[in-house]
């Protein structure tokens, strides 16, 4: 019998009580007119398929506490093997397949893998590369079998099937449930250990925050999430998308699978939705579109909510790898109360903390803090680094003991750990928090501290700015501030010249703004490959500097 608190609980409940109803939905084949058949899974068939894998892994020694990467692409068998992997107590370990070649070898060998569960290609990768080369015990392809050593996932399901082990583990809510590594958009990714408790709250925060459940279809963009669909009670659909780039996401795809199958909740990085609004179609049976990774710009919400039922919002949760989620708005509010604040410079309005997470805001350092103590806190309207506790939040990084120094503080009357998020920001006197920025992008001038979503956010209203970015070019002991534009099109050499002139003066109108005298112009802002909306200002500040010399 599988333990309650074990996240794949839901599913083998689901299998009894609704077991013939469709989970999950994987395009399969593209006819001549450019349409895709489906494949499927119910929930009887998911949870005997994860049921079969899990016998066929527990056979081939990969159990309780197993350290297993997994690196699939989005298909039904990613699923089944995840939940596989949930019920025997074994921990997924997943890590972006596009982070870079340098940053997975540096995961692996922090996660110290017992198992490698992947495609061809990612075993080819990993035997050229020579990640965790002689250290990985068992070896398991999803596909046909090659030169890369150990068995196929087939091979697996057929042990499996013939099993009389009872694999199941006794979970408790305190047993890790999988490593997930955050992207690595402002230093090298790290290892977020998550417990089965920890996935147990996002999955209550999410139904509660957004009223999710029964009859719910969901398109999901970003496939962590689709794993909590059988958890509650979504069905969830795959699109056909290179998950890596949702940038380059095909529109015509989505709105497909939106009229096709009725989808209800969409969840997208902001890039994704920016491509998706500029079609301007209209999208009746969505009743929530849920957008997280970066900060949506306003101009983008506004265009995609045209796209939907008046009284459908697009919410905008802020949170984390580590701890997720934390905080949400939805358009309506942000779109008729604090957007104007936005372009005024006074930072993005994330929203209420959930009931569940405490927030605080804390005096800025980049130093560790050994304990927690109610004099880290500064006012309200105050700007301070964001500090978040809750069941949602994880407690630890696998293998970083310095990364556990920055980025917990343990409080010594409660025990628990309170989350540094490495964003800065302030509450105001409604209980709302506004995002001003990351801490390690603030840029310390003559003037005074300039924080990044703030002063960007007075540029990026101007109608030929796509967006900006702000960063801190070496000057003596302090920085000299400089904007880097992306324009909405592309423009000549007089264009750019009269359109610095214009950015110049907007500079010059504004308080937070007037030290900054330098803008250079950039074709495509380098972003953080998991979301493709985070803009990596540090290659933009080793651009800009050259560009200066």
């Amino acid at each position: 019998m599988l333990s309650e608190h074990n996240i794949a609980s839901h599913l083998t409940r689901l299998a009894a009580e609704k077991p013939y109803k469709i989970a999950l939905y994987e395009p399969f084949k593209k006819d001549s007119e450019g349409c895709y058949s489906y494949i499927h899974y119910t929930y009887k068939k998911l949870e005997d398929e994860s049921n079969i894998i899990a016998r066929g892994l527990e056979a081939y020694n990969i159990s309780k506490d197993s350290k297993t990467v997994l690196m699939v692409t989005p298909s039904l068998e990613f699923f089944a093997l995840t939940f596989a992997l949930f019920k025997i107590g074994a921990v997924p370990v997943l890590i972006d397949p596009g982070m870079g070649l340098k940053n997975m070898k540096q995961c692996l060998k922090e996660a110290t893998p017992d198992a490698f569960i992947g495609s061809p290609k990612a075993h080819i990768a990993r035997i050229v590369l020579g990640w965790e080369r002689g250290k990985i015990k068992n070896l398991i392809t999803v596909g046909e079998k090659s030169f890369c050593g150990g068995t196929t996932l087939e091979e697996i399901k057929v042990i499996g099937k013939n099993s009389k082990i009872k694999p199941f583990s006794d979970t408790k809510p305190s047993d890790i449930a999988a490593i997930l590594f955050t992207s690595g958009s402002t230093g090298t990714p790290k290892g977020a250990v998550y417990m089965h408790s920890n996935f147990q709250a996002q999955v209550e925060a999410l139904k509660r925050e957004y009223n999710i459940g029964e009859g719910d279809i969901d398109l999901c963009t970003f496939p962590l999430f689709a794993l909590f669909a059988p958890a509650m009670n979504m069905v969830a659909i795959i699109p056909k998308m290179d998950f890596t780039r949702p940038a380059k996401v095909d529109p015509a795809h989505i709105f497909d699978i939106i009229e096709s199958f009725g989808v209800t909740n969409l969840f997208g990085s902001p890039a994704l939705i920016r491509r998706v609004s500029k079609a301007g179609k209209k999208l009746p049976t969505l009743r929530r579109v849920i957008s997280a990774g970066a900060p949506v710009p306003a101009k983008t919400l506004r265009e995609f909510s045209k796209m939907l039922a008046e009284d459908t919002q697009i919410f905008t949760p802020y949170g984390a790898t580590e701890a997720l989620p934390v905080s949400s708005i939805g358009s309506h509010e942000i779109l008729s109360e604090t957007a104007g604040a936005t372009d005024e410079g006074k930072g993005i309005c994330i929203g209420r903390p959930l009931d569940s997470i405490n927030a605080s805001i804390i005096k800025i350092t980049d130093d560790p803090i050994e304990e927690w103590t109610d004099d880290l806190l500064v006012k309200d309207g105050q700007i301070g680094e964001i500090t978040v506790e809750g069941p949602q939040v994880t407690t630890q990084y696998i293998n970083r003991n310095n990364s556990n120094r920055l980025n917990k503080i343990k409080d010594p009357k409660t025990n628990k750990i309170h989350h540094r998020m490495g964003d800065v920001g302030y509450k105001d006197q409604d209980g709302r928090i506004w995002f001003c920025g990351r801490k390690s992008h603030r840029v310390k001038t003559e003037t005074g501290t300039l924080f990044t979503i703030q002063v960007e956010a007075i540029f990026n209203i101007h109608e030929d700015v796509s967006r900006s970015a702000l960063v801190g070019i070496p000057d003596r002991k302090l920085q000299k501030p400089v904007l880097i534009v992306e324009t909405e099109k592309k423009l000549g050499t007089r264009q750019l010249n009269e359109l610095r002139g214009e950015l110049l003066d907007l500079a010059s109108k504004n308080e937070l703004t007037r030290s900054i005298n330098t803008i250079l112009f950039h074709t495509n802002f380098p972003v953080d490959i998991r979301h493709n909306a985070k803009i990596s200002r540090e290659t933009l500040s080793i651009w800009a500097e050259k560009r200066l010399l």
